[in-house]
């Protein structure tokens, strides 16, 4: 009998089998406060982060998006108008996301450039060479082997496609890191206990920040996934980061 691998979950090691049904679980909990718990703890900044993801994308008209982990729609949302016509397809593993995405307003005056696909990052349900672009945000740490999703993520894209992940990451300055991790492990599990009745979910998100690894660590799995002319760019100091990369 071969000894299953492992992984974390936020700061606990669990059985790799385990781990995707736990982040469904997590996300299924706070679906419906997702939106209003982003702003919350970010104090809306994610929202500029989204706009320097899609200046540095510029979504032309006519490409086709595949938004990983896409959640309710935010970044697919932002693809659209800035695209002006395109399509998006939303694939997220928590249908309840997606549910809560179908709501939107914008869902609904986008609804024929859109599909919503409950599916997983690291068997994507779709054929090879069918898409221009490919983003992933704040979702890579979720899943159970970032390595088997970038080369997923490779596969999707056509020649000359796009990868764009937005990902928390680490701050360069060891006293700025503490002080973010004092704010994140004192005041955002609070948070999300007062505004999505939930605390122990946002203590596993912000233990899975912490876990992730680091800029130039994750810019190497960019890499060896297959990607070319791969950079990144921090943004607020590195709170979160940016990765690009070019199916050549």
């Amino acid at each position: 009998m071969t000894e299953e691998n492992t992984t974390h979950f936020g700061f606990t090691d669990i059985p790799e089998s385990e781990k995707a049904g736990k982040v469904q679980g997590v996300f299924g909990s706070v679906a419906s406060k997702y939106d209003v718990m982003n702003d919350a703890m970010s104090m809306g900044i994610h929202r500029i982060w989204k706009d320097a993801m899609m200046d540095w994308l510029v979504p032309r008209p006519g490409t086709r998006l595949l938004d990983v982990a896409g959640g309710t729609g935010d970044i697919s949302f932002r693809y659209l108008k800035r695209a002006g016509r395109a399509h998006a397809t939303v694939l997220d593993l928590t249908e309840p996301m997606l549910v809560e995405g179908r709501k939107r307003a914008e869902a609904e005056s986008m609804a024929d450039s859109l599909d919503w696909v409950v599916g997983d990052a690291m068997a994507l349900p779709f054929e090879a060479n069918t898409f221009d672009t490919y983003t992933i945000s704040f979702g890579i740490r979720n899943v159970t082997r970032p390595q088997q999703a970038l080369n997923e993520a490779y596969r999707v894209l056509k020649p000359g496609g796009r990868l764009m992940v937005l990902e928390f990451s680490q701050i360069p300055n060891a006293m700025m890191q503490k002080v973010y991790d004092l704010y994140s492990f004192n005041i955002i599990p609070r948070m999300g206990q007062m505004i999505a009745g939930d605390r122990d979910s946002y203590q596993y998100l912000v233990e899975s920040i912490r876990k992730f690894p680091d800029q130039d660590t994750f810019l190497s799995m960019v890499r060896a996934a297959g990607f070319e002319n791969a950079k990144y760019r921090n943004l607020t100091m590195g709170i979160a980061c940016l990765h690009s990369g070019w199916k050549i």
